[in-house]
């Protein structure tokens, strides 16, 4: 009876698989779409090797030297100045600049690794007064510089730079000033008499025109006197405020976009506000790292700015350390959807950039929960490339981007009907099959590091100068990279130099900080 019994006594149910995610305006499988996410990261993120790593670092060597000697001779640089080194060309969105003139460089073909550097031409640190902007006659974002922040001697140094409200051209002061030498300092108002400051202004367009100039005059004086293995500068270019260079460091080139600002400590009152919200890296970061300075770009409102006046106020400094507490699947999906978009907005560029896509991840980031966010699902990072790609189509149609840091500025107030039409078509396409276009950029990504991996092993990039043509690196270089390789790994986080005497290579010098060995 108990065997019959046990017989027909219900049995635990079979485990049921759970279903496969869908999304539904695709048709893609969330998990598979994870899947190409992870690996278009993987392959955008490859680690340097020794020696690539070691080239990188002779590329950056190069550009601190030739600011140097741009410092040296025209002697309007900070002596002792702070660049920022943003990984990534200011294409790629690490930056909030107008799009349209930025200039046309393909990874692969043009460059194989680039990065912007911030070159502060005034640093306003160490002053005792707060910061004022006159932000009187500028949209949200952006500002006029009045020279009364400045100290009589920076104001006698810049004189080339500035520009009077009363002038009939936007320029011509900058002109008269050029000519003028000494005598043009009875001509600004500003350098007589703290009342009549108001009317003298630090023009970005000035700067920008004389950062190029001195860039270029140093290049030429290094080109003049090539030393054994340093990089060879192929491209020097001009691209709306930036100052292009691209580098050949051995097999690598290494692509530079430079761009002069204004650096200031503490934070400005018109962002304020920001502060006092709740945010997503509330507790991971202080206060105080997050509000480290600010900075002034050389970039004026899209509709009615002046270029002549306007600056553009920009947060890198904040951005940079908010990236450390963005949740590992976030940061995940915004590079695959960066990948993504960037191949979309390339021609024509409609004022639209990677940057408003960082801007609706941050604001994702304070809006979604920490543990949806960070959730190991093997789905998440799918589903969150797909929202960022959603959220940027409802900012695109509603012609909408609130800034981060100051929200009552609209980034895409400028965007014309016809642009924002356009954009939302080729977005919408991209959305109805986000797997196609993720392994068109995964073939792109695999591309490039086979163009990378060929130029590596045969070194088919123009040789630098003390290199052989076709010759690979020697047993000493690889001893160089080694010990190069164990100081970056011993010394965390602390600045590391390689100096090498042009009459004896085989004896390298490494400075760590501000010690040599």
């Amino acid at each position: 009876m108990e065997s019959l019994m046990s017989a027909v006594a219900s049995r635990p149910p079979v485990p049921v698989k759970r279903a496969a995610e869908v999304d539904f305006r695709s048709g893609a499988v969330l998990e598979q779409l994870s899947a190409q996410v992870l690996e278009l990261v993987q392959l955008e993120q490859a680690e340097f090797g020794d020696q690539t790593a070691l080239e990188v670092h002779t590329a950056k060597d190069f550009i601190f030297n030739m600011l140097g000697l741009v410092q040296k001779v025209d002697q309007r640089l900070p002596v002792a100045n702070e660049y920022l080194l943003l990984s990534g060309g200011a294409r790629e969105g690490v930056l909030d600049l107008n799009p349209e003139n930025l200039g046309d460089y393909a990874k692969g073909a043009d460059f194989d690794l680039d990065f912007t550097l911030l070159v502060p031409a005034l640093k306003l640190h160490d002053r005792n007064q707060p910061v004022t902007l006159d932000m009187r006659q500028s949209s949200p974002c952006h500002s006029w510089l009045s020279l009364r922040l400045c100290d009589p001697v920076t104001l006698a140094r810049w004189r080339i730079c500035c520009q009077e409200e009363l002038e009939s051209e936007p320029g011509e002061m900058g002109a008269e000033c050029g000519a003028q030498g000494e005598g043009c300092r009875a001509a600004i108002p500003s350098l007589q008499s703290p009342q009549s400051l108001d009317g003298c202004y630090f023009s970005p367009t000035l700067v920008t025109d004389w950062f190029w100039n001195v860039v270029g005059t140093a290049v030429e004086e290094l080109r003049k006197n090539p030393q054994r293995g340093t990089p060879v500068p192929e491209r020097v270019e001009r691209n709306g405020p930036l100052t292009t260079l691209v580098l050949t460091a051995g097999t690598s080139r290494v692509l530079y976009d430079l761009l002069p600002v204004v650096s200031f400590r503490g934070w400005p009152a018109v962002a304020q506000g920001w502060l006092t919200a709740n945010h997503f890296w509330d507790g991971k970061i202080t206060e105080e790292e997050a509000i480290s300075g600010f900075y002034l770009l050389p970039c004026c409102a899209p509709l009615s700015g002046r270029p002549d006046r306007e600056w553009r106020l920009a947060f890198s400094r904040s951005e940079v350390q908010l990236k450390k507490c963005i949740p590992v699947p976030m940061a995940q999906a915004f590079q695959a959807a960066k990948a993504l978009i960037s191949r979309l907005l390339s021609r024509p560029r409609a004022g639209l950039s990677s940057y408003h896509l960082r801007t609706l991840m941050f604001w994702a980031c304070d809006r979604l929960p920490p543990a949806y966010l960070s959730s190991q699902d093997p789905e998440i990072p799918a589903r969150l490339l797909l929202g960022l790609l959603d959220d940027l189509a409802h900012c695109i149609l509603g012609k909408n981007c609130p800034n981060y840091f100051l929200p009552q500025c609209n980034m895409l107030e400028h965007l014309s009907d016809s642009a924002a039409l356009l954009v939302a078509r080729k977005l919408a396409h991209l959305r109805s099959d986000p797997a196609e276009h993720l392994r068109a950029a995964l073939d792109q990504a695999r591309q490039v590091a086979q163009l990378k991996k060929e130029a590596s092993s045969s070194n088919g990039h123009l040789p630098s100068p003390g290199h052989s043509q076709g010759v690979g690196h020697t047993p000493q270089d690889d001893r160089l990279a080694q010990r190069l390789q164990q100081l970056v790994t011993e010394n965390p986080g602390k600045s590391i130099s390689v100096f090498l005497n042009p009459d004896d290579v085989t004896r390298p010098h490494f400075r760590i900080d501000d010690k040599f060995y």
